[in-house]
């Protein structure tokens, strides 16, 4: 529930983090978003690369992992993959399949952030950020 689900305290020793989606719906249409932070807070900006869907229809990122699946109604399962390509500027890769319970549609997504410092958290959010989760389950894993 709510509109945010933050996980915290991620070491600084990560390199590859996974957030894994069972079931996820949210009571609204905004695409559900990851977005990356530090001891700063979550970033909103500053994210590369895109997302399509096999609507087919394609976004590109700018405050965060977008999973193009705008919708009410959708249920989502699968996994971001995070991998950290550079601990000097703190930089991170994304890759992620999503596929629908709810429909035969899949969402594939990759891209790219550079973080200000280490980061210790994540975020699963919508990319309007008042639509609230409404079903599912979200678990995060790291090496």
């Amino acid at each position: 529930s709510g509109t945010s689900i933050d996980f915290t305290g991620i070491p600084s020793t990560a390199r590859v983090i996974i957030v894994s989606l069972d079931g996820v719906s949210t009571n609204g249409a905004a695409n559900p978003r990851l977005q990356l932070g530090d001891s700063g807070g979550v970033e909103t900006s500053g994210y590369l690369g895109g997302s399509f869907n096999s609507f087919p229809s394609a976004i590109n990122f700018t405050a965060g992992f977008d999973v193009n699946a705008s919708g009410s109604g959708n249920v989502l399962h699968g996994q971001f993959v995070l991998t950290l390509l550079d601990s000097s500027t703190n930089t991170w890769a994304c890759g992620a399949t999503i596929g629908y319970s709810s429909g035969a549609f899949v969402v594939s997504l990759a891209g790219s952030k550079s973080l200000s410092a280490t980061l210790d958290r994540v975020r699963l959010t919508t990319s309007n950020g008042t639509d609230t989760f409404d079903a599912g389950k979200v678990n995060i894993m790291w090496q």
